[in-house]
């Protein structure tokens, strides 16, 4: 996953106002109380950003990858 499509997923999901909200103010408690910019920021991958973003919130696979997406490829460790 692209960040340029982390934040498509976001606005998608969450909605432009309330994503750019959670991106702010929503500390990841999996990810060091880090905000998602804040994880971005320090190199985390997109991919599990979100997924630990959607998990914090309860987002369900079904929703999670929009309408149009497909869940992307875990990176490789």
């Amino acid at each position: 996953m692209q960040e340029r499509e982390f934040w498509q997923l976001l606005e998608e999901v969450f909605g432009r106002s309330y994503g750019k909200a959670l991106a702010h103010d929503q500390q990841l408690t999996r990810l060091d109380d880090m905000t998602v910019i804040e994880a971005l920021e320090a190199g985390q991958e997109p991919r599990v950003v979100w997924n630990v973003l959607c998990d914090q919130m309860d987002i369900p696979d079904s929703r999670r990858w929009g309408h149009d997406h497909n869940a992307p490829p875990m990176p490789a460790k």
